[in-house]
């Protein structure tokens, strides 16, 4: 067996209840096998994927808070600051009764090679609670995260760990726990991104990761001699990324046509309405049972079904593990040339191998939804510059960013015998700065 076989089976050993972890270990390393072959002697003498698989602190807390009836409700917070080799951890913090250990370290892992791919100096960290934000009170959220922030603020700072927002933290959230953090620590430092533009923020981070998903899938099919315009694309979601996606979508030519949440899925084959869109979800936080409302073409459907769409492009901006394998054989079957995730981990490992078998180009959520902790990174930079970029600055640094991504992992993916294997590319191209850094640092 080899070092990489050796890892995964390590990780399984003393992780096994986490299938979610283990699944993005597996799912990388297995990636990496040609690279980690090429230099197992070293790699193994300097420990470094046994140091790569291991966070450097993970954290777990209690999270009391009284809700509008007096009660006393208790959740549980984690974080897990996975590795600092290039830069502070960054990464979100997600609010959903599904958060647990494994979650959160699956994501913190995944953030160390999607913040690598970035060529910014951040690192890779993850955290959240399975605290619900859904139909609580403005009052119940501040304080849950003021109880949040009193335990989190020792382990985080402007140049230590800087969180974000992510499934169920949005800007209501970051503006208090920020708000929370600056009076306990009585500074005013830029350790939190996606913050109000009142108070630090930067524009276009809101629209950033749907529209970076953009960005790359556009360069992925020029790349591959397509064109983006006229295409029919479905995408799951309706939060964040996936409004901005269908924005950007729309902008560059393309038709969106469904769109969902936790509850069901619309169809709507003239396209989806991003005004209706943005109604329901950004104003109201209501369920897509409303569109038909305003769409009386369109379709809801309860439950799951958005990959049964026939389209040109799918782009899956839910949750982890949405998209399964007979899901990609009806992508497949229906002519679907282009898969690119808006969502951390989306795809079973299952359907991704079917899909690149397939020909489907398919670029995987470190690589895609890079957008994000991109211009989380450039919010950073502004906050230490005491600057505030245009929109237009911002849109055009990301792109760039986006556009050598894409064309990072497909020079890596050629170079190791797997061209258009954008998976093996993603992988390779954050693994390596990551490991190079390890190494010059020493043992730790």
């Amino acid at each position: 067996m080899g070092y990489v076989d050796d890892i995964i089976k390590l990780v399984a050993k003393k992780n096994p209840a986490e299938p979610e972890f283990n699944q993005a270990v597996r799912e990388v390393l297995v990636s990496l096998r040609a690279v980690v072959d090429d230099n197992e002697e070293k790699y193994r003498r300097e420990g470094l994927l046994e140091r790569l698989v291991e966070p450097d602190r993970q954290i777990k807390f209690k999270v009391p808070w009284v809700d509008d009836k007096g009660n006393v409700q208790v959740n549980t917070g984690y974080r897990v600051q996975f590795n600092n080799a290039i830069g502070p951890y960054k990464g979100g913090i997600r609010l959903h009764p599904s958060v647990n250990l494994s979650i959160i370290k699956f994501l913190g892992f995944e953030q160390i090679f999607k913040n690598s791919l970035t060529g910014l100096p951040i690192g890779g960290g993850k955290g959240g609670s399975d605290f619900d934000p859904k139909s609580k009170s403005d009052r119940e959220v501040l304080s849950f995260c003021r109880s949040f922030i009193t335990e989190l603020y020792r382990y985080i700072g402007a140049d230590v760990d800087v969180p974000a927002g992510d499934i169920g933290t949005g800007g209501r959230e970051i503006g208090y726990m920020f708000g929370e953090y600056k009076k306990i620590k009585g500074t005013y430092e830029g350790v939190f991104t996606g913050k109000g533009l009142t108070y630090g923020g930067s524009l276009g981070r809101t629209e950033a990761t749907g529209f970076g998903l953009l960005y790359l899938t556009e360069e992925m099919l020029k790349y591959n001699g397509l064109d983006i315009k006229d295409k029919t694309v479905t995408i799951t979601g309706s939060g964040n990324v996936a409004i901005y996606a269908a924005v950007k979508a729309e902008e560059l030519g393309a038709k969106v046509v469904t769109v969902s949440d936790s509850n069901g899925w619309i169809y709507d084959p003239e396209g989806i309405d991003i005004a209706v869109l943005k109604g329901i979800k950004e104003v109201r936080r209501a369920r897509l049972t409303e569109y038909k409302k305003y769409r009386p073409n369109s379709e809801y459907h309860e439950g799951r079904g958005v990959w049964s769409v026939p389209c040109d492009i799918a782009l899956p901006c839910a949750t982890q593990n949405e998209l399964s394998l007979e899901d990609a054989k009806a992508l497949v079957a229906n002519g679907c040339k282009a898969v690119a995730e808006g969502a951390n981990m989306p795809t079973t490992l299952e359907a991704t191998e079917y899909l690149i078998e397939n020909g489907v180009l398919f670029a995987p959520g470190k690589a895609a939804n890079a957008g994000g902790v991109a211009t989380s990174a450039l919010e950073m930079t502004q906050n230490s510059e005491r600057l505030s970029w245009t929109f237009e600055e911002v849109d055009s640094k990301l792109k760039e960013i986006m556009v050598n991504i894409f064309n990072n992992i497909a020079s890596n993916a050629s170079r190791y015998g797997a061209t258009n294997n954008y998976v093996i590319g993603a992988n390779i191209a954050g693994f390596e700065k990551v490991a190079n850094a390890m190494m010059a640092q020493g043992i730790w």
